[in-house]
């Protein structure tokens, strides 16, 4: 066999080989496909596994069936204040319909992005323009991004082929325009709270310290009132005995009495007093007291 019938045989094996492997075709399990014959969609939503087409005539268009993420442009919106906000938001779709998708996008994933992205945002524009600023960034925002969620994925099941799984807002910032008197007004409120609850305390500091003087006037008055009572009683007994004692030996009580006055009376040796020799207060200082029965003569006499 000459040179060249093998050459000829090798490029007839070779295009053999290239037209069989093009009668065939895989779909994995990640992937969406649809078969094309010059231009007209003639088989969708392909199953995974391995295919037959016509070489040549039929052309095989893939897409990834995973989820997907597309990022939404910072946009401004308006609330029903017409307070501007700027939205920083996502979505999280998928391809569903195969057909519609194709129809729609041609099978550009980018003009797939574009859009859903210009119906999340028309969306997102409306239902900002009917809430109220509170309203967008209080704890309703997930009950609102559920809402949206649902309407845009009513929207595109139809006309784009794809299942909206979920809308999410990242961020909401405020111009840089308002948010300073924005931060001014919050700021001027949380003062004027924080002035209500120092009222309130003090007012309810006023109330205790009332109280706990009024509760310390009652017990002091019924300390005193005990203390009298104790104190009335004591000096009732004293006053008995003493009456006693005094009933026992009346003598005895007046010098007994009399000695205390003296030792009152001459605490220092500084002290002086001038009175007359004849005075009561010397009564037991005269001769008298000489012959009393309650003093030692021999020791007066020596002191």
């Amino acid at each position: 066999m000459s040179r060249t019938m093998i050459y000829s045989a090798a490029i007839l094996l070779l295009i053999v080989l290239l037209t069989v492997s093009g009668c065939f075709y895989v779909i994995s399990e990640k992937e969406r496909g649809l078969l094309l014959r010059f231009g007209q969609i003639t088989k969708t939503d392909i199953k995974p596994g391995l295919h037959f087409k016509m070489p040549v005539i039929d052309k095989l268009v893939i897409f990834d069936g995973r989820l997907q993420t597309s990022e939404l442009p910072s946009s401004r919106f308006l609330t029903q204040e017409k307070k501007a906000v700027i939205v920083d938001a996502y979505v999280k779709w998928r391809i569903t319909d195969v057909q519609s998708f194709y129809r729609a996008t041609s099978g550009d994933m980018l003009r797939a992005n574009t859009l859903l992205s210009q119906r999340v945002e028309s969306r997102l524009r409306n239902k900002f323009g009917s809430l109220k600023l509170t309203d967008v960034v209080s704890g309703q925002r997930d009950e609102l991004m559920r809402d949206i969620t649902q309407s845009i994925d009513l929207v595109t099941t139809k006309t784009l082929g794809l299942n909206v799984i979920d809308v999410r807002v990242r961020k909401i910032d405020l111009p840089a325009s308002v948010s300073e008197s924005v931060f001014k007004r919050m700021q001027s409120e949380r003062e004027k709270e924080a002035r209500e609850y120092i009222a309130q305390g003090q007012e309810a500091a006023l109330g205790i310290r009332a109280n706990a003087d009024k509760e310390k006037q009652i017990i002091l008055a019924n300390a005193q009132k005990k203390s009298d009572i104790i104190r009335g009683s004591g000096d009732a007994q004293a006053t008995e005995i003493y009456a006693k004692a005094y009933n026992m030996d009346i003598s005895f009580y007046s010098f007994y009495q009399s000695l205390i006055s003296y030792k009152a009376s001459f605490k220092s040796p500084k002290d002086l007093l001038i009175l007359n020799s004849e005075n009561p207060f010397f009564k037991y200082f005269n001769e008298n007291m000489l012959s009393s029965k309650y003093v030692d003569k021999k020791q007066f006499s020596e002191k």
